[in-house]
Order: structure tokens, then C-alpha cells, then sequence
């Protein structure tokens, strides 16, 4: 399929499983395991292929807006980096040396539920997911062209044991029940990000002076409008606009992830964010802010601060992270 922009996009194999309850009411819907290739396809297995060393600045923030009593959005920004500790040596020398190779893990949550259910969950997802990664990707940097589809395996294994440990947590705590959240995750490593995604919070990448929509939204409406059921102007007004069809937690276990695979260049932008800020902020003003503020902490600052001026109607969290060559 072609994306917006004309990017190139492979549609690959449609990832069944369960129906989803709604993030407001119980609605049955699927959605699609994808991979993304925004530029050439990557080499056959086993062949090896330059790639310039890039490094990330990254800020995120989260705001609980102008309505909503408490924030249930959680953010994570971590680095992976191969770490060598000498417990004894003689002569002695550094007692730590870190590896040139640095992965990055980028992720947003909005939970949902009540009796602060929702940011339990959020909470739980993020550090589930973090926990899983750091003990499941040993090869989380330098990755070969045949090791992408384990990574892929990986992130999806990711949104399941996060999906779990809902229901396990709300099994022992009954006040719990039917809670969830969306999930956007983002790896960085070797010029390649891979993006695990189920809700109806976004990732972004701008680059060439666009910025792409890379995850699709599991929503009613969003569904509504791809089966030509409704016009997508009519979509921001609509009453069901925020129901959600796919999330982790909930009312049913089996998160159905769908993952992208994007090739990274220098100057490249992700925006990862929770739907309290494209509720609120048009793209085009997403995109001027981007282009604007070379500081990822100056945009995500700006991007917070523009939700509120236009109502703050729901938790705002932002995450941006600025490619570069690297040293």
C-alpha cells in the first residue's frame, strides 16, 4: 500500500486473535500486524550492508491537561548498551567499559479504567515492557538483516506479556477489573526503528520535511472511515471517535500488535504521543513545531503547552527524538 506522501509500505501478514473490548463500550474489530519500509528494502539475509552510525537526542513529557482530574499516561525513554563490570583485575583498571552500540527504546501509554485503574495499567505495561526487553533482545544493536524478524517476534512477545500481567494484576486486585491501555513502543537501533503499536496513541516520523503517520489508529471510527462508512472529515466530531477496538488489558486477553519496520536518516523525527495531543494539535502545526524546535525538549514543551491552549480536554504525552549522524 502507499502511504501518505508516496512512501513506500508493505502489507504483510493480517494478525488474527480475539476481539478487543472498546476503550469505552465492548466493539469487536482486528487490526493488522504491517511493516513499513519508508525507504529501500533492507539486503537478502546474511549480507551485510553499510549503515552510517547515528545517534538520538530524545525528551518526553506528559501533562494531565486542563479536564481530567489525574494523568493515566506513562512514558519511558531508555537506552540499551552492552556494559562489560571487572569484579577484580590486576594491574587495576576501569571497573566498567560501556560498548560503542547503543539501542533506544521509546514508549506511551494511556490507560484506561476507573479507580485510577487506567494509570495503574499504563504504569504496569510500561514496566513490563521494559522489563522484558532489557532480558528477551540480545542482539538489540548491529542487527543483521536476518535477525529483524526475531526482533519483530520480540515486540510482539513484548505486547503480550505486558497484556498478561493486566489480567493477572487485575485477577489479585478485583477493584482493577477491565483495565487497559494503548501502547506505542519504538526500538532505535542501527539506523532501523521497529514500532510495536495496539490503541489509538501515535507514532510519527518526519523526514524530507513530511511528517507520516506511521501507526494506524484501532478505533471504530478510524474503521468506519476505511471501509468508506464515513467521511474523515466527519471523524473528529463523531461520538464513537474515541472508542478503541485493540489495546492491551481490558475485557479479553490477546493484544493483536502491529508492527513497523522504518529505515532512519539523519534529521529524522519520532513523535510518539497519546491522543491528547492530536485531539488538540492539527498535524500541521505538529509538523511547524518539528520543524521549528531543533530541541527535542523545546518541542515537546511547545506541542504540551499547544494542547492546553486549545482545550487540554485529556492527558497530553509527548515523546520526540531527533536523529543524527553520529561522532
Amino acid at each position: 500500500m502507499t502511504g501518505r506522501h508516496g512512501q513506500r509500505s508493505e502489507h504483510y501478514e493480517p494478525w488474527g486473535g480475539r476481539p478487543r473490548g472498546g476503550k469505552d463500550k465492548g466493539i469487536a474489530m482486528t487490526a493488522d500486524t504491517v511493516v513499513t519500509r519508508l525507504r529501500p528494502p533492507a539486503p537478502a539475509a546474511g549480507v551485510r550492508a553499510h549503515r552510517p552510525r547515528l545517534a538520538l537526542r530524545s525528551f518526553g513529557l506528559t501533562d494531565r491537561g486542563q479536564v481530567r482530574d489525574t494523568n493515566e499516561d506513562c512514558f519511558a525513554i531508555a537506552e540499551l548498551a552492552r556494559t562489560l563490570t571487572v569484579r577484580q583485575a590486576s594491574p587495576p583498571h576501569a571497573p566498567s567499559t560501556h560498548g560503542c552500540h547503543r539501542g533506544h527504546v521509546l514508549v506511551v501509554a494511556d490507560g484506561v479504567g476507573g479507580n485510577q485503574a487506567g494509570e495503574v495499567a499504563s504504569r504496569l505495561v510500561v514496566q513490563t515492557v521494559e522489563d522484558f526487553l532489557l532480558n528477551t533482545l540480545r542482539r538489540f544493536t548491529d542487527l543483521r538483516a536476518d535477525d529483524e524478524q526475531v526482533a519483530i517476534r520480540d515486540l510482539r512477545a513484548a505486547l503480550a506479556r505486558a497484556d498478561a500481567r493486566l489480567f493477572e494484576e487485575a485477577d489479585a486486585h478485583p477493584g482493577w477489573h477491565g483495565m487497559g491501555t494503548t501502547l506505542t513502543l519504538a526500538f532505535v537501533a542501527d539506523g532501523r526503528a521497529f514500532v510495536a503499536h495496539a490503541g489509538d496513541s501515535r507514532c510519527y516520523l518526519y523526514s524530507d520535511r513530511h511528517l507520516h503517520q506511521v501507526t494506524r489508529d484501532h478505533t471504530l471510527t478510524a474503521d468506519m472511515v476505511e471501509a468508506g462508512m464515513l467521511p474523515r472529515a466527519d471523524l473528529p466530531a463523531h461520538p464513537l471517535r474515541n472508542v478503541v477496538t485493540n489495546l492491551l488489558g481490558g475485557h479479553t486477553p490477546g493484544v493483536r500488535a502491529e508492527v513497523h519496520r522504518l529505515e532512519l536518516l539523519p534529521d529524522d523525527i519520532l513523535l510518539l504521543c497519546s491522543d491528547g495531543l492530536t485531539d488538540m494539535v492539527s498535524e500541521d502545526a505538529i509538523t511547524a513545531a518539528l520543524e521549528d524546535e531543533a530541541d527535542p525538549q523545546a518541542a515537546c514543551e511547545w506541542l504540551v503547552a499547544e494542547a492546553n491552549r486549545g482545550g487540554g480536554k485529556d492527558n497530553i504525552t509527548v515523546v520526540v527524538a531527533r536523529v543524527s549522524a553520529a561522532d
